[in-house]
């Protein structure tokens, strides 16, 4: 702060006054009337000295305002340095501010087009025409195959004593809801073999409860192709088979029909990965262009066991359907279909099966390959 005389108005107008009367006082007088001085000092005008007062306050006001006015100068110059500095100070942040925000676009326009570059190999996976890819099984340490019925080119492996028709299994007919689909895993722990680019700690033989390695990891993977293809899909991941393994299908079923209360749902997958077996190292494989894929393999159920299964026929009509077009566009990625006694749940929905994907052998590489060929297989199928 600066420390400024003020001349209040009211003693400018008292010092002008004594001004004028001296002045008009000297004029009266008139210039030479001279003053003697008792001391023998100079003469001088009386008029001289009244000029010179004058002359001498006019100055000291004058000084006054020249101060005020350099005072204000200097004020009204801190004040624009002030101004100054603060207009550079948010100059400079809006710079940062615009830095900032360029860097924040560019990293979204980035991301953007990361994203829509991923989008679009997606896309071009899914929609190529793959199918005219040499496509071949090449499972190195095979189980003899074995089926016992043939239709339209399925294999069949029927396990049950009722007759498998051509009224039973032609699928032409088939009336299901095919927007919704639910995923979940009875054996959501069964796991695969280990790569170097998937490795977890096992919680059994070929179990895991880490669900980014387990079957449930596939069951993700083909949930998002089948999004991307226009499905809505509901996957559910919860343990069934953990810390028991007995008892896992009573605890699916409650899990599924917990969702049907929720909306309306025909297609209903139980993804599992095949048994163990007497062959730990086995790996079925069927390559497709340049990619190695796990085999797939239907499991349906009936009421041959003596369980009410009103929807094991349709259920049965839905598989051949899929594995059909499977057939036409990849062949040798399904294995014979498996039909059972079992229910397997299956009386739950018109179109419920058990998918099971690869086997022990199989990595989770090749497992997560086969998701992209059966999304396509469900696309082109309904």
């Amino acid at each position: 702060m600066f420390k400024v005389t003020i001349i209040k108005l009211k003693d400018i107008v008292k010092i002008g006054s004594i001004l004028i009367l001296i002045y008009v006082f000297s004029r009266l007088i008139g210039k030479k009337l001279i003053i003697n001085n008792p001391f023998n000092f100079e003469k001088f005008s009386i008029y001289e000295y009244s000029k010179n007062i004058i002359n001498e306050e006019s100055n000291i006001i004058k000084n006054i305002s020249e101060n005020n006015i350099d005072v204000q100068k200097t004020e009204e110059n801190q004040q624009d340095k002030e101004k100054a500095k603060i207009t550079s100070k948010l100059k400079i942040g809006s710079n940062i501010f615009k830095v900032e925000e360029n860097k924040l676009e560019k990293e979204q326009t980035s991301s953007e087009t990361t994203q829509n570059i991923e989008n679009t190999n997606v896309q071009k996976t899914e929609n190529v025409e793959i199918q005219n890819a040499e496509t071949k099984v090449v499972t190195q340490n095979p189980i003899p195959e074995s089926f016992n019925k043939e239709f339209q080119g399925v294999k069949i492996k029927n396990e049950t004593n009722f007759e498998l028709t051509e009224e039973l299994l032609n699928s032409n007919n088939l009336n299901i809801d095919k927007k919704n689909v639910i995923i979940f895993h009875t054996h959501t722990c069964e796991s695969y073999t280990q790569s170097e680019n998937y490795k977890y700690e096992a919680t059994g033989n070929y179990r895991t409860t880490d669900l980014n390695y387990s079957v449930a990891r596939v069951g993700d993977e083909l949930t998002s192709y089948l999004n991307n293809y226009g499905f809505t899909v509901t996957h559910n991941k919860k343990y069934h088979d953990y810390p028991a393994y007995t008892g896992s299908y009573s605890r699916s079923f409650s899990t599924v029909q917990n969702i049907l209360n929720g909306f309306k749902s025909d297609i209903i997958i139980d993804l599992h990965r095949d048994a163990i077996g007497s062959k730990e190292n086995y790996a079925p494989l069927v390559k497709i262009g340049e990619d190695y894929c796990a085999q797939l393999m239907f499991v349906m159920g009936s009421n041959g066991g003596g369980l009410n299964h009103p929807n094991w026929q349709t259920n049965l009509k839905f598989a051949v359907k899929i594995q059909q077009k499977a057939n036409e566009m990849y062949p040798g990625l399904f294995k014979p279909i498996v039909l059972r006694n079992s229910r397997y749940n299956q009386n739950l929905g018109k179109a419920a099966c058990i998918i099971e994907v690869g086997a022990t052998g199989n990595t989770l590489e090749q497992t997560l390959c086969s998701m992209k060929y059966l999304g396509a297989v469900f696309n082109a199928a309904l």
